[in-house]
Formats: C-alpha cells, sequence, structure tokens
C-alpha cells in the first residue's frame, strides 16, 4: 500500500502540530508553576464552586437515566419529573434526619471516646500472642509501630492546639463553603438534569464543522465511561455498606451500621477501601473477644466473595476495560500527587485520558498509513472467526 507523497507530507505536518501544541501546553504548565500566585484566584474560584459542581455532576449521573426513561417511556416532562424527584429526595433526607442521622451520630462518637483504649487493648492483645521468642522482631516491629503512632498523635494534637485561633477560622471558613456549597447544588443539579442533554452540541459549535462528528463521539464515549464509572461505584458501594452493617449486626458487633457506612464509602477506594474499613472493626473484635474477631473476619469473606463474584460483576462488568495492575498504578500515582480526591478521581480521570488518547492514536493510524499490518490482522481474525461459525 502507498501513499502519495503530499498526504504523507499533509500528515507530517498535522503530527509537527500536534507535536508543537503538547510542547506549547508543557510550556504554559511550566511557566504557570513558576507564577503559581497567578492561579491562586482559581484555586479559590474552584475551592467555592468546586463542592457544589461535583456533587451535581455525581447526582446527574445518578438520576439522569430515570429522567431520560420516564420522558421517553411515559412522555413526561422533564421539568416535573426533575420537581418530582426533588421531592422524593427531600422526604428521604428528612426520614435520615430523623430515623439514621440520631444513631449514626451516637455510633461515631462512642468509636471517637472509646477508640484510644479499643487501640491501646488490641496492641496488648496483639503483644500477648507475639510472647514467643520466635517472634521477638515481629514484637519489637509491633513496638515501633505504637511508638510511631502515639508520637504522631502527639505531635498532631500539640499543632492543632498552638494554631487554635488558626484552626476554628479554617474550621469556619470550610463549614461556610460546605452550608453554601449545599444550598447551591439543588439549583446546578436542576439545570444539569434539564438542559444537560444539550451541553454536547452547544460546545460542539465551538469546533470546526469538519470535526465536530468526531468531537460528539469523544464526548459520548467519555459521558459513558464517567457515568458507568459513578454509578458502578455508587451503587456497589451501597451494596457494601448494606452487607456489612447487617452482617455486623447478625454477629453482635458494636457500632454496627456506623462501620458498615463507613465500608461503603471506603469501598469507593477500588480494591483498598474494603481492607481499610476492617482496621476498626478488627480493632473493636479484638478488645471483645477472640471468637468475635472470627466472626468478624468471616463477615469479611462472605462480603468480598459476594462482592466479587457476584456484585461486581453485575453492576461493574467491564464498561472500563482498566486491567487491575493499572488500577493500583493509577491509584498509587494520583493518591501521591493530588492526595485523597486523586485517589478518589483518579480512574475516572484516567479513563477519559484513555479515550482522548485513544482516538488521537486512532486518528494518526488513519492518516500516517503505517499500521497496514495491524488492518490485514484484524482481516484475518475475522475472516477466521467466520469460518468457525
Amino acid at each position: 500500500m502507498k501513499s502519495k507523497p503530499v498526504s504523507r507530507q499533509v500528515t507530517s505536518q498535522k503530527v509537527i502540530r500536534i507535536l508543537v501544541i503538547i510542547v506549547l501546553i508543557l510550556v504554559s504548565l511550566f511557566l504557570g508553576k513558576q507564577v503559581d500566585w497567578v492561579l491562586i484566584p482559581v484555586r479559590q474560584l474552584f475551592s467555592i464552586v468546586g463542592l457544589p459542581v461535583i456533587l451535581a455532576g455525581v447526582l446527574y449521573y445518578l438520576m439522569n437515566p430515570l429522567v431520560d426513561w420516564l420522558e421517553h417511556k411515559y412522555h413526561v416532562r422533564r421539568t416535573w419529573t426533575i420537581i418530582g424527584l426533588f421531592v422524593l429526595i427531600a422526604g428521604l433526607l428528612v426520614w435520615g434526619i430523623v430515623a439514621l442521622i440520631p444513631i449514626i451520630r451516637t455510633q461515631t462518637l462512642g468509636i471517637i471516646n472509646d477508640w484510644p483504649s479499643y487501640w491501646h487493648h488490641a496492641s496488648n492483645e496483639i503483644n500477648d500472642w507475639l510472647n514467643d521468642p520466635k517472634l521477638s522482631a515481629l514484637r519489637d516491629q509491633v513496638d515501633q509501630w505504637n511508638t510511631n503512632a502515639s508520637k504522631l498523635l502527639s505531635g498532631k494534637v500539640t499543632k492543632y492546639l498552638t494554631g487554635t485561633v488558626s484552626s476554628i477560622t479554617s474550621v469556619v471558613s470550610t463549614v461556610t463553603t460546605v452550608i453554601i456549597g449545599l444550598i447551591t447544588m439543588p439549583f446546578i443539579l436542576f439545570y444539569l438534569l434539564k438542559d444537560g442533554h444539550q451541553l454536547p452540541k452547544y460546545l460542539a459549535k465551538f469546533i470546526p464543522t469538519k470535526g465536530r462528528a468526531s468531537f460528539l463521539q469523544v464526548l459520548t464515549e467519555i459521558n459513558a465511561q464517567v457515568s458507568n464509572y459513578i454509578r458502578g461505584q455508587l451503587t456497589v458501594a451501597f451494596f457494601v455498606a448494606m452487607m456489612f452493617a447487617i452482617g455486623y449486626w447478625i454477629i453482635g458487633l458494636k457500632f454496627a451500621l456506623t462501620l458498615g457506612i463507613a465500608a461503603g464509602i471506603l469501598n469507593l477506594i477500588p480494591y483498598l477501601g474494603s481492607f481499610l474499613a476492617m482496621v476498626p472493626s478488627v480493632v473493636i473484635a479484638l478488645v471483645i473477644s477472640p471468637w468475635m474477631l472470627v466472626k468478624v473476619l468471616i463477615v469479611f469473606v462472605i462480603e468480598q466473595t459476594i462482592e466479587g463474584r457476584v456484585i461486581s460483576p453485575l453492576v461493574l462488568g467491564s464498561s472500563l476495560k482498566i486491567h487491575p495492575v493499572t488500577i493500583l498504578i493509577v491509584l498509587l500515582a494520583s493518591g501521591k500527587i493530588f492526595g485523597l480526591m486523586g485517589v478518589i478521581f483518579g480512574i475516572p480521570g484516567y479513563a477519559i485520558l484513555k479515550v482522548l488518547i485513544s482516538h488521537l492514536f486512532a486518528w494518526y493510524r488513519e492518516q500516517s498509513g503505517r499500521y497496514p499490518d495491524d488492518e490485514v490482522a484484524n482481516d484475518d481474525t475475522s475472516a477466521d472467526e467466520k469460518s468457525e461459525r
């Protein structure tokens, strides 16, 4: 397959243009880092609007399929559907505040107040198990961990006590931001549900006519990736919280509801969340009895089996098509760079980046004509599949 020199020249010019754009973006990021003060207003603006926009976006992906279904199936106007959902959510919130919040508050305060004694008792239990001379090295390591944890906790307390005024100011500022975010979030969510489906076409107006179809296709794939991830993760987290809460309640573990909810929230961190949620449960179980620890571990094994074999494959499937090793690497890298927000949003961010890069590479492969073997291999594979059928 031979291509015309002119087309090769045009393709080379396009590739060079893309490389120049990438270099300019990197240079802009570097210069922006050098004049970091310029970005302070942007960060302040994001600190104000970031919370309501993120919350509204998450709820949009949860509620939009239902709004679309009611509109197409029963021809209900979107506005009335949205208002009805808002009333339903408000009723659920009132019920949660009246019925669940007092229980969660009492259990949370109980965990916070009793945690030092729980941790001390659990450490003593572990040290008793490690009294065997053969495990002296491991016992010394546990003692070192306890010493480091005590020093870290003492340092944090001292830091907060010495900065009481600034801490109070920070807390007041944070609470104010959260309240403003919770007030403005429903309005953002309403207009997202009402007009959000028109946003891609609106953005496409700023793209040259020749590239609008590809642009809309990229937006569609990104929207599908993000929506599948958000809905899937929240659905799995709900079932995880319910399974842990019911399991802990059956075995008689203290603070069952709060520990179950914490497990569901931490499950938003792929692969690592459930194990992190086990730490307080194991510590509390150690304080009660060794048999309670065994029952907690049984609940954990049952939950992991049901989640891994039934819930996650059914809800998530292979929608993101990301290898587990890649997920772990992305979590470690994004967590190191962006902290907790990186851990939570690293995977959907990677999925978006993957869509963009795959489309860019597909365009380059088509324009350059340098991958004829792939096309032949694909044709041979499809021919073999047809012959087998």
